[in-house]
């Protein structure tokens, strides 16, 4: 196979990650972005992401010459093969996505775009996007094709360059076939289908993730009322080679830049066609319900109220290895731990501030001192080598809510502390009730 010259719009987690790992591939990829700050500090080899491997990807394919960022989606794709389209989806009204900026680039490369190009949706968007931008662009000569993206934050370059499998949707199977032959190199199983499943394949996946998390967190709250340990259920339950090992962690709920987005997106895509997925509702319900579960716990844990209480909070990012913090439920909590009064300051190693309604610090020993209680919200390693010792004299009170069953319950005990996991009733681990 010959490389391709690609250009990738937008230079987000997936359009950077995309672009960085094509190139190391061994194709030509222009990446474009309408920030001329953010061009210039990739040009200079500055990656604001926190993800393993991609700086380092970045600073090699531009000292190779097979990667290069430009100012604008047009720059871009003037001698390009491929476009791939890797543009913010956010949460648009009412849950739906907004397609605004994919719309609008659309728009701006209709003319420029070389004949017999092909464009390719990598952005998760709604059934029936491929037909909605071929549309806008007007070209006949000019195939849409959707690849949608399973990058998992903390290991997005690894999850690109050794992926479970590759979706390649559309209308044309030739136009399918050449973003397919993009990733021979890559050896994993390639599904081809029609734009519209490949589109439908992305949402049914992150759903169904999000009901698996908040499946386990409902059985959590059981373990705790029946007095089973979720830990030990968990491990009975994923050795079962239908369910899996993987999503059955109870926590403080889900986030980040897909799930709560893509949960709502589907409901709206459901209603559209006169649908009432009441499975996903449900999902994001119970995701709210986790989130709540551990305010009632540092509620308990001071005594019932929050007013003028100092809490400690150890972790704001949505998980460990990433400094996103879109959609957060380490934030969720946070917030409305404020709203009811109390005084809080945290750490995260990879968070920096200001942030409304709370100090940050830049020391976690610094965010327990004076505490009434300490809430573990991102399982960050560095907080299980803490020396709880010392926590517990820096704190005024006793109570750690360990939101993510991450520490060492045994050495807070140790230390004089009161431990509350999730779903460990079981164990005699501390639930403040």
């Amino acid at each position: 196979m010959f490389a391709r010259r690609i250009a990738v719009v937008g230079t987000g987690y997936v359009g950077l990650t995309t672009g960085a790992c094509l190139a190391s591939l061994g194709h030509r990829v222009v990446c474009a972005d309408v920030d001329s700050l953010k061009v210039a500090r990739l040009r200079a080899g500055q990656v604001d992401i926190l993800e393993p491997g991609l700086a380092e990807l970045v600073v090699e394919g531009q000292a190779a010459g097979r990667l290069e960022f430009v100012v604008g989606a047009a720059a871009a794709v003037l001698d390009a093969d491929v476009v791939f389209l890797c543009l913010p989806t956010p949460m648009g009204a009412g849950g739906a996505a907004d397609l605004s900026a994919v719309e609008s680039v659309a728009a701006e490369i209709s003319e420029v775009l070389p004949y017999g190009a092909v464009i390719v949706t990598k952005s998760t968007v709604p059934v029936g996007t491929s037909s909605r931008v071929r549309a806008l662009l007007g070209r006949e000569d000019v195939a849409v094709v959707s690849n949608p993206e399973f990058l998992r934050e903390g290991t997005a370059v690894r999850d690109f360059l050794h992926p479970d499998r590759i979706v390649v949707g559309s209308d044309s199977p030739s136009a399918a076939e050449r973003v397919a032959a993009l990733f021979a190199k890559l050896g994993a199983p390639t599904v081809l289908m029609d734009a519209a499943s490949a589109e439908m394949v992305k949402y049914a996946a992150n759903c169904f993730l999000a009901m698996k998390l908040s499946y386990v967190n409902a059985v959590a709250e059981l373990c705790e009322l029946l007095g089973a340990d979720i830990e030990s259920v968990s491990e009975g339950m994923g050795y079962d080679k239908r369910i899996g090992q993987s999503f059955l962690r109870p926590g403080p709920g889900w986030g980040g830049s897909c799930l709560p987005k893509d949960t709502h997106a589907m409901v709206q895509i459901a209603e559209a066609v006169g649908v009432d997925f009441g499975l996903v509702r449900s999902t994001i319900e119970a995701n709210v319900r986790a989130q709540m579960r551990v305010v009632d716990k540092v509620r308990v844990a001071c005594g019932g109220s929050l007013a003028g209480v100092r809490i400690g909070v150890l972790g704001l990012a949505f998980k460990a290895g990433t400094n996103d913090l879109r959609d957060s439920p380490a934030l969720a909590v946070a917030e409305q731990l404020v709203l009811e009064g109390a005084d809080l300051t945290a750490y995260d190693p990879e968070v920096t501030g200001p942030l409304a309604g709370m100090l940050l610090v830049d020391d976690p020993y610094q965010a327990v001192k004076g505490a009434e209680a300490v809430v573990l919200l991102t399982d960050w390693p560095v907080f299980r080598t803490l020396d709880w010792v010392r926590v517990a004299e820096l704190m005024d009170g006793h109570a750690v809510v360990d939101s993510r069953n991450h520490l060492d319950a045994d050495a807070l005990q140790r230390a004089g502390l009161l431990h509350s996991g999730v779903g460990r009733a079981s164990l005699g681990v501390t639930q403040f009730s």
